[in-house]
């Protein structure tokens, strides 16, 4: 064996094992995160839609000394149920039920390779999901995304809403007015472009003020673990389709439709808007104030009451989940 062949071989199994691991040293994970456990088990919903078969992936837990109600999550667009674990274990410990499903496209769910994302759509998931367990009726919870689609579905199911919970919920203003249309298309190649240093940096200055700690690392992982993974042009494919779904249905303009108690929960610091970067900075200035926002919100809901969390960003369960905890107990009980 020459000298450029031992060379070329010692890269070879370099490279090869460096890919085994993601950057945050751990192995890098499925876009359907197989093998990852959730903090409670995952079970599956087995339905139809649009023509094809799909599995949304869900935590059903219930509360071992129960009070009759159940709680419903709805999780952020760069997240999945996992990341409201502590959440759940506080909701089960007060005698609610608690329901974490991932919408189809995210976490353990089935990523189609074509889809028509409405947020209409993953309500009925949603509903169909409830009624197989024989869920009549909930508290839902919804953050960031979360709170356009459980804002969607108490307006289409407010029979099924016993209060509704805003938590820092991205569409409380409609970018498309400020923000050129991009098409799915930039949405994609944006998501194929992605790096986890670059995913790192955009969550640690949006959602926590340029502070990191060691505990969001398992949250950055679950959206960074399968970047260069088999299927990853399908995982961005449907991420470019739920931005797209993001842009283009806001939900403010019947916020005032609203038939069910709301109660947000707004983190005074955050500034999550879609489009910043595509606008200049005077622009950019305008979008994402939440502190105004929430007002703004709270005053068009006929029957809402205004949390606001000071000093807290786009994540107040999990950057400050003591605070977090105590005004949502507070308001639900």
């Amino acid at each position: 064996m020459t000298r450029v062949t031992i060379v070329l071989s010692i890269m070879l199994i370099s490279l090869t094992t460096s890919s085994l691991f993601a950057q945050d040293g751990h192995p890098p994970l499925d876009i359907n995160l197989e093998g990852y456990d959730y903090p409670y088990p995952a079970e599956y919903f087995a339905f139809r839609s649009q023509q094809q078969a799909l599995k949304m992936a869900f935590m059903y837990e219930q509360a071992d000394q129960p009070i009759g109600r159940t709680v419903l999550l709805f999780h952020g667009k760069n997240f999945n149920g996992a990341y409201f674990g502590e959440t759940m274990r506080a909701l089960l410990a007060e005698g609610f039920d608690v329901l974490a499903p991932d919408q189809i496209g995210f976490g353990k769910s089935t990523k189609p390779g074509n889809y028509q994302y409405t947020f209409q759509q993953l309500a009925k998931n949603t509903r169909a999901l409830m009624d197989s367990l024989g869920i009549q009726r909930a508290v839902v919870l919804g953050h960031s995304m979360g709170g356009m689609l459980a804002t969607r579905f108490s307006l289409m199911y407010p029979e099924a809403v016993e209060t509704l919970v805003l938590e820092n919920p991205i569409g409380l203003e409609d970018w498309k007015r400020k923000v050129p249309y991009q098409g799915i298309d930039h949405w994609y190649q944006q998501e194929l472009d992605k790096t986890y240093e670059g995913v790192k940096q955009y969550m640690a200055q949006s959602y926590y003020d340029g502070d990191w700690e060691t505990a969001y690392n398992e949250w950055l992982r679950l959206r960074t673990g399968f970047i260069g993974q088999p299927d990853y042009d399908r995982y961005a494919w449907n991420q470019a389709l739920t931005t797209d779904m993001v842009f283009t249905q806001p939900v403010l303009y019947e916020f005032s439709e609203l038939e069910v108690p709301t109660v947000l929960i707004i983190g005074q610091r955050d500034r999550t808007a879609l489009g910043t970067g595509l606008v200049p900075d005077s622009v950019a200035a305008t979008m994402g104030q939440y502190p105004k926002l929430g007002r703004q919100t709270a005053k068009q809901i006929p029957d809402a009451t205004l949390v606001e969390l000071d000093d807290i960003g786009h994540l107040p369960h999990i950057e400050a989940f003591d605070r977090f905890i105590k005004v949502l107990l507070a308001n639900i009980k």
